[in-house]
């Protein structure tokens, strides 16, 4: 027990002197305080919106701010270090007594709310909450709440992100406690997670560069020649060859009806895998039968030619002796 006692004794302690100071530095905007133990004594961190205010000129005001803290609540050593506040707007104790001021200045309590609201979010919290309770209107007592954004009221993410203000108002009909909340901007929630893109794919090969429109046209005037001529080609009639087809080239007879024709033995097939000199005997043999088919279709062309003209005569010589009778 005597360990427990000792932690409640310090933070008796502790909440005393930030009550201490927040009366005595109010002029100067109370931001927060920070008290931390060090083997060379106690470092005391006053967090407040005009700095200048709690040291005093040459010092004085901090100078007795100390000696009161070392005699009073008997800190061992006491250093005190003024910080400023970076943006008094996003300061939920700062805020909560300056709403508290405008109260007892005479500002209607919805007004005084609701701006106090807008200011914390133009700043750019992501979220706040302000709640006055007392005699707003009448003999009555109630609560009115102003908030905006988002809000945490409980778990590790109200614990870690939700800055926590409380100042009094001393009004006629009573004192009025107000309480301000303020969501850190740079706060992260646990259900906000980040997406990884996957890995980015190579990248394409690029596309070839344009042809200028007098190259596209080239070729496609030539195309259309080209068609043409083929149309011209297939319609053209079987006797009249094409002017640019080339020659068909010559069918060869089948091998077993050559030698019956030309009365010539059969060639033997040369072997493809065969030396130079069988491949040059076997494309003499190849001119030999050719020249050996050529002479027989020579021979049948005279032939048949004076049968045609003998048969012609004969015809005509029985008309003519027909006439002579006749005349």
């Amino acid at each position: 027990m005597a360990s427990e006692r000792k932690f409640v004794t310090e933070n008796i302690r502790r909440v005393l002197l930030k009550e201490y100071l927040m009366a005595r530095v109010g002029r100067a905007g109370f931001g927060g305080l920070d008290v931390q133990r060090t083997p060379m004594g106690t470092r005391v961190t006053l967090i407040t919106e005009r700095p200048g205010l709690v040291i005093g000129r040459r010092g004085e005001a901090i100078k007795s701010l100390t000696r009161a803290i070392e005699q009073d609540f008997k800190f061992n050593n006491p250093q005190i270090e003024v910080q400023e506040v970076e943006n008094p707007n996003l300061n939920a104790q700062i805020m909560a007594e300056k709403l508290a001021n405008a109260l007892e200045r005479g500002w209607h309590f919805r007004r005084a709310g609701h701006s106090t609201v807008r200011r914390i979010m133009d700043s750019g919290a992501r979220g706040c909450q302000v709640i006055i309770a007392g005699k707003l209107t009448g003999a009555r007592h109630r609560t009115e709440k102003f908030k905006e954004g988002h809000i945490k009221f409980c778990g590790e993410a109200k614990l870690n992100f939700m800055h926590h203000g409380f100042a009094i108002a001393k009004l006629k009909p009573g004192v009025m406690g107000i309480t301000v909340q303020i969501m850190d901007p740079k706060a992260r929630l646990p259900d906000e997670i980040d997406i990884i893109p996957p890995p980015a794919e190579p990248a394409a090969p690029a596309a070839p560069a344009a042809k200028p429109e007098g190259d596209i046209k080239a070729e496609e005037a030539k195309v259309s020649e080209a068609v043409a001529e083929l149309k011209k080609t297939a319609t053209a009639p079987q006797g009249t060859p094409a002017k640019e087809a080339p020659k068909p080239k010559r069918i060869r007879k089948k091998k077993d009806a050559e030698p019956a024709a030309a009365g010539a033995a059969p060639v033997a097939p040369t072997a493809e895998g065969g030396s130079s000199e069988e491949k040059k005997q076997a494309r003499k043999r190849k001119k030999k039968d050719q020249l050996a088919l050529a002479q027989p279709t020579t021979q049948e062309a005279i032939v048949l030619a004076p049968v045609q003209a003998i048969t012609t005569t004969e015809e005509k010589k029985p008309e003519q002796t027909e006439e002579k009778k006749e005349g």
